[in-house]
This record gives C-alpha cells, structure tokens and sequence, in this order.
C-alpha cells in the first residue's frame, strides 16, 4: 500500500482539515454571560447543548458543547423568559398602555419598555439581558446619508423609506411618551429620545421571535406577533441550515430542533428565510457571503436600456409586463439570469410581426432563434452594465475609507454587499456566454 493510501491517513487528514477550520473562542467565562446564566436559570431555564462564544466572521454566536443529531432539541426557553407585550402590561407600564387612547401599538409597547428598562440601568430586572444586546446596529436606517448613498438604488430606496417610517413612529409616539412622565424624575424627552426609540426599534426588528397572532383590547389591531427570546438570539443566521422553531402550547416554550447535524464546538446556526442580501442588509444589518439567495435587481430603468427607442409597441408591451406582473422582481442569480427576466426580455424583443404572440412568450413558449439570441444579448448588455457599475461603486467606497476612518465599519459592510453582488453579475455572465454559443 502506498504511503498516504490508508485509511489511518484518510482519517489523520480529516482531523487535520477539521482542526484548520475557524473556531470560535467559548465566552462563558465573561461576566454578562454568568450573570445571564444566573438569570436564566432563576426562571427555570438550563441549557448543556451550547455555550456563548466569538467566531471569525460572525463575531457573537452560539457554539455547540456536545455533537447535535439531526433532529435534536438545540433550544427549549421557557415562556418565562420571554419578553412580550403580555409583560409590558403586566408591568408599571400596563396601567398607562391600558388608558390610553387611541390604543398603542404592540410594537410601541415593546420599545417603550426597552428603552425604560435600559434607562432603570442596575434596578432593571432585565439587566443580564439588556447587557448582552448590541450597543448600536447597522441597519440602513442607523447608517450615515453619507454611507446610504452608496448602496444599490433598489436598496437605497427601501433604506430611506425605513428611516422616514421610524422617524413617523417616533413623531407619532411622542405624547404617549409624555403620559409617562410621572414614572419618572428626569424628563421623558431625555428618556425617550429618538436615537434610544431607533435602538429599541431595530432591537425588536432584528432579534424578535414570531409567536401566534394575540389580540388585547388596550393594544392596537396591529398584529402581536414578537417576542424577544434572550439567550437564543444570540444564534446566527446561516442559509444552508434549515432548524423548527415555533412556540410550544403544551410545554409553553419556545422551541428550535436542528435538521441538521453539528459537531462539538462548531457555531450552531439558525435560518432567518430565504432572503437575498439586500433584505438581509436592510430587516437585520449584515450581509451572507455565498448566499445562495443572492441575486441583483433589474430596474424598469434598466430592463429597457439597452432596447430601441423607436419601438413604437414598446409602452403597450410595458403595460402587458405591468398588468401580468413582470415588472418588478427581474434579477440575476448565480445561475445567470432568472426566468422572469428574461421572459420580461423576450416579451419586449418581440419584432411587430411577432407581436401578437405575447401570450406565448408569458407561458415559456419559443417564438423564434431571432427573439432568444436578442434577448440574451440584451441580458448581456444588462450584466455588463451593472458590472461597470459595481466595480465604479466598489472603488468610491474603497476611497471613502481612506478618507472617513470612522465611518470604516458601515462603509465595509457596504462593500462586502457590492462584493457580494460583483460575484453573482460574474457568474451570471458566464451562464450568458454558454447560453449565447447556442446561437453562434
């Protein structure tokens, strides 16, 4: 047998690649985590399956203490530890959320209650809890108008619609805030600012739970449906892994099983959805490299850029993408452009004799050689577009960090999104060039 064949080598060499992997460095030891541990435990909740622990290119997770087996409870937390609107009410706020009128959000009662407790500081019965939460975030709407121009336009919107609906929560929330004032021997415009509501606001909207929709009569119609869940918030997002999660009626807690199997002292994901990036960045503030979701939007904009303007048919063909819903939702994925687009594609190549065939092209019909080779060719154009974009947006962002050293952390979580984006338009591109040698 050859030196290097057998199997004690084969194994030698599993160990070997399994001990270059990235470990994370176990946090128990920390004090917020052992006073968090003791706060736990006093509302009946013990875990030996994982521990706190710091990962290169996640920072703050969850790391496993022993291997999990497919289909193995990795998290059962108590309803007791559960922070809803159910302990809002039952709290010294329930008084003034139940008078007042019209009735406040579900939403707004969680939030008023973060930013209370976190004010209290030491005479917080959350203290462990609040201690261990971020002390900022990076969600678009914390981000810099400076460092927001930069993102993709499609996001860019989305982000500035994001912080003129907080900016509306707090104008809108403001007198409610001021009805507490007897709480409190400081002013509550000091308490309740906006910067400490926005805090809350992406607390809630980056870590919450979802539990079955509760209706109370002293809150809003809105739905009530977050919970925040300490301890088991601190599990990271990964889209490869698919867990059960949901709230148990029988054992009232909040329950996450794996379908997937980890080994001792690896990081311990859960999976948020199959989102893109763009959402990842805007609901939680952070970007997954190799992100099988990943994709990059096609403007209305864009999608008619590159095709001729004296199309006299091209506003009717608009309007028939428009009424049938191909307008929006156009992208490039890793697997090159996607379906909708380039029917959107063929469905505005089509030459005037060809016209009425519109319905066919909607059903994935081939109407002829001629409207396929256009429309990759024009999908191609569409791709190298945004390549020269991507690449002239990646260079101003590698410039701005020479220049503003303390945005340089918002600035390479943007980078890491046009990075991100620059990977799937490359591979994109190559699935155009397969597709067009058909025609060649």
């Amino acid at each position: 047998m050859q030196k290097g064949k057998g199997r004690t080598s084969r194994i030698r060499r599993r160990k070997l690649c399994r001990s270059s992997e990235p470990r994370g460095v176990n946090e128990s030891h920390k004090s917020e985590f052992i006073e968090l541990r003791k706060w736990l435990k006093a509302r009946k909740f013990q875990d030996s399956n994982l521990a706190p622990a710091c990962f290169p290119g996640t920072g703050r997770g969850l790391m496993s203490q022993t291997s999990l087996q497919e289909g193995q409870m990795i998290i059962s937390l108590p309803e007791s530890c559960l922070l809803t609107t159910d302990t809002v009410i039952r709290s010294y706020l329930g008084a003034y959320i139940t008078k007042w009128k019209p009735p406040p959000s579900p939403l707004l009662a969680l939030c008023t209650f973060l930013v209370s407790e976190k004010h209290a500081g030491d005479r917080s019965l959350w203290k462990p809890y609040l201690e261990i939460l971020p002390k900022a975030y990076t969600c678009p709407v914390c981000l810099e108008p400076e460092v927001v121009n930069l993102l993709p336009k499609s996001l860019k919107a989305k982000a500035e619609e994001q912080r003129a609906h907080v900016q509306e929560f707090f104008a809108s929330s403001r007198d409610f805030f001021s009805s507490l004032q007897p709480l409190f021997v400081e002013a509550v415009d000091s308490i309740f600012s906006y910067s400490a509501l926005l805090w809350a606001w992406c607390t809630i909207n980056t870590r919450a739970v979802y539990l079955r929709p509760r209706q109370r009569e002293c809150l809003s119609a809105e739905p009530d449906t977050c919970a925040l869940a300490p301890y088991l918030d601190l599990l990271n997002h990964s889209p490869s892994v698919q867990v059960k999660a949901a709230f148990n009626e029988e054992t009232h807690s909040y329950e996450i099983r794996t379908t997937s199997r980890w080994r001792k002292h690896e990081e311990v994901f859960i999976c948020y959805g199959p989102h893109d990036n763009q959402r990842l960045f805007l609901e939680y503030g952070f970007v997954s490299v190799h992100n099988p979701h990943a994709c990059v939007y096609v403007s209305r904009e864009i999608l008619v850029k590159y095709l001729p303007s004296r199309d006299k048919q091209m506003d009717k063909k608009i309007s028939i993408l428009k009424d049938h819903g191909y307008i929006e939702n156009l992208t490039f994925g890793w697997d090159g452009p996607s379906w909708r687009l380039l029917t959107a594609l063929k469905l505005l190549c089509l030459e005037a004799e060809k016209f009425t065939c519109w319905k066919k092209v909607l059903l994935g019909e081939v109407i002829s050689d001629t409207n396929e080779k256009t429309s990759l060719d024009i999908a191609q154009k569409i791709c190298y577009y945004f390549m020269e974009e991507t690449n002239a947006m990646l260079q101003k962002v590698s410039h701005m960090k020479d220049e503003k050293e303390a945005l340089i952390n918002q600035l390479t979580l943007v980078e890491s999104l046009w990075t991100e984006e620059l990977k799937v338009l490359r591979a994109s591109a190559k699935t155009l060039h397969r597709l067009q040698t058909a025609f060649t």
